[in-house]
């Protein structure tokens, strides 16, 4: 019966995920159900238990993840600031004369409130709801519309400050300031990919793509460049702010997360768009998405506790270790599993219960954890695209208009956007985010790391980062 404990422990997991339970009760009531298992057969004895209060206690005062709260908080803030529309309003008016230039505005503005904001939410519903019919209105391919749109939103979880490197480097036991470094090229690449992707759709597919008629195109000359730049001192002294500041070593992310709050504050202040109830609702969101990861990580802890009572870390490392193909193996299946159950679970939920049973086998394989960590990062962003469960497509879904209108400036006939057209726009952006993820384990150095050796046994002369 030992022998099996923890992969019955696993699967009774999967089973409580499956029927449907919320997934901090069934990681907790898991945890719980088998440490009662285990003390009445004799695996381990109450006094295990007994090192709950104190996790407990310890996730309460890690200061790292008062970052969460601060970054949602200033993201929510941005998103009812005006920052967002103004700036796809003029970036688009930028782009406007060339063939696919809204989409190129939507990526560019996508990589600019990523760095800003950090939540995929803010976003996508931000340029779902400014950038979608403006594209309607001139022509574009509803599925490359809503592609492009959906991809970068999801931005917000590889550029930094995204709260998925935060919740990563603390489940890693590695420093956030590491971990947005390394991130960064990752995240700049991923962006140059979407506008090549935008490029290719406009050079093979030009009637999904057209230019922005010249009716359209309200600011011109020196009137348009005067507008672009001042559309872009805000976005870009609060990159400085929370950035700047944790790069050049000022501010810890917490720190500088705090600093990114009072900015967002004082620019939607001068921007007079800093009402009652536009702080109520942010609190309100800020409050529920902490207490959503603050419960997860509480069942996690529960869950983690018992299973590595049960022995569940040496079967898990066992398993992963005894896999053919050595360390490139050993990547491979992991990312195969982080790619299968982003179809089920969102990031906070794969960083929690898996985080904590690979990072033990990486880091006995020789493999650097900030750059696991980044590796993981880029491929839970599939989780935000994956049909039917990607959260940044339901995002797109909601604001989206799905039935057929009439367009108030050009009195046109705009036919709804159906949810099978948002599944299928995605499709190619998740091919480049695996695509990225085959960049990074074939050429690692793309991940900015201190240090990394050469690992010897990595077949075909794979190079990883290495402790």
């Amino acid at each position: 019966m030992a022998d099996f404990m923890a992969p019955l422990m696993f699967g009774a997991l999967v089973v409580f995920l499956l029927l449907g339970y919320p997934v901090a009760f069934a990681l907790a009531a898991n945890g719980l159900l088998f440490g009662w298992v285990g003390i009445e057969l004799g695996y381990f004895t109450v006094d295990l238990l007994g090192a709950l209060p104190q996790r407990i206690f310890g996730i309460m005062q890690n200061e790292t993840l008062l970052a969460i709260p601060f970054f949602t908080f200033m993201g929510l803030i941005m998103e009812r600031s005006g920052m967002a529309e103004e700036l796809l309003n003029t970036v688009g008016q930028l782009f406007g004369p060339v063939r696919g230039g809204l989409a190129y505005a939507v990526v560019f503005v996508g990589a600019l409130l990523a760095a800003t904001t950090g939540v995929v939410a803010a976003t996508v519903i931000a340029m779902g709801l400014i950038s979608l019919p403006i594209m309607l209105r001139w022509g574009y391919d509803t599925r490359v519309a809503t592609g492009v749109i959906a991809a970068s939103g999801t931005l917000a979880q590889i550029i930094p400050p995204s709260l998925v490197l935060i919740v990563l480097a603390d489940q890693l036991g590695r420093s956030v300031g590491d971990m947005y470094t390394a991130a960064l090229v990752p995240g700049l690449t991923l962006v140059g990919a979407y506008a090549l992707a935008v490029a290719a759709i406009s050079l093979f597919r030009p009637q999904w793509t057209p230019a922005l008629p010249l009716s359209a195109r309200q600011l011109r000359g020196f009137d348009l460049v005067q507008r672009s730049v001042s559309s872009l001192i805000a976005p870009l002294a609060l990159i400085f702010l929370v950035l700047g500041t944790i790069f050049l070593g000022i501010a810890t992310p917490t720190e500088g997360g705090a600093m990114g709050a009072v900015g967002a504050l004082a620019i939607a202040g001068l921007n007079r768009k800093l009402t009652l109830s536009v702080l109520k609702q942010a609190m309100d969101a800020t409050a529920k998405l902490s207490s959503f990861v603050m419960f997860i990580l509480v069942g996690s802890t529960v869950f983690t506790l018992v299973f590595r009572g049960v022995n569940g870390d040496l079967w898990v490392e066992h398993w992963l270790t005894s896999l053919p193909g050595g360390v490139l193996g050993f990547l491979i299946a992991v990312n195969l599993l982080v790619f299968v159950l982003a179809f089920f679970l969102d990031f906070f939920e794969l960083a929690f219960i898996l985080v904590p049973l690979l990072a033990p086998v990486a880091e006995k394989l020789g493999i650097d954890l900030v750059w696991f960590g980044v590796l993981l990062a880029v491929n839970m962003q599939t989780s935000f695209m994956h049909p039917p469960f990607g959260f940044a497509l339901f995002y797109l879904r909601g604001v989206a208009p799905k039935d057929d209108y009439v367009d108030s400036i050009t009195g046109k006939n705009i036919r709804g956007v159906t949810t099978t057209q948002i599944y299928w726009g995605a499709m190619p952006f998740i091919a480049i985010q695996l695509l990225m993820v085959v960049l990074i384990i074939a050429y690692p150095d793309i991940v900015q790391i201190e240090k990394h050796d050469i690992m010897e046994d990595v077949p075909l002369q794979l190079d990883l980062p290495a402790m």
